[in-house]
């Protein structure tokens, strides 16, 4: 969770990433919110290319809103062309209990198609209170959720991979 006490971007998370060059990523976007959306997937797109990811190996997908981000992860899952799955969305806190139901429905699809598939899926879904606390993870001055998103997937995969040898 990134604070005024903790960046995102500097966080200890980020740092040793192994090469991933091997390596071949799913980035599933939420349309919705956009404008926090589309500065996380640069990020995670940054750092995947900065740690040695192919352009190549890396498939975005964009879908409708953050509920849907669960199936657009099992529908590259499925393709067999990506290893990890990055998963990137924003529900800010609103008026109504709809933003309980997305966030848990969310965590809970993630979860289990990490178990499904045996292959990182990552949850890089933004839960802020404000918009302002969104710019802020988004690339503002707590850094960016993407850079850890894509940093996760690609330790993930390290670890898969040495613990399969």
């Amino acid at each position: 969770m990134s604070s005024s006490l903790k960046n995102l971007s500097d966080n200890q998370l980020i740092s040793d990433i192994p090469n991933a060059k091997a390596m071949c990523f799913g980035i599933v976007v939420s349309e919705w919110n956009h404008e926090i959306t589309l500065a996380l997937k640069e990020g995670a797109y940054k750092t995947l290319i900065e740690n040695g990811a192919l352009p190549e190996n890396i498939l975005i997908s964009y879908v409708p809103g953050s509920y849907e981000l669960t199936l657009g992860a099992q529908l590259q899952l499925e393709t067999d062309a990506v290893d990890a799955v990055i998963c990137l969305g924003c529900v800010i806190q609103g008026e109504t209990r709809h933003f309980d139901f997305i966030c848990d429905a969310v965590a809970q699809g993630i979860t289990n198609l990490n178990i499904k598939y045996n292959k990182p899926v990552i949850f890089g879904l933004l839960t802020p209170n404000t918009q302002q606390q969104a710019i802020d993870r988004a690339g503002g001055k707590h850094g960016n959720k993407g850079d850890e998103a894509a940093a996760t997937a690609i330790k993930m995969l390290n670890l898969k991979s040495k613990l399969s040898k």
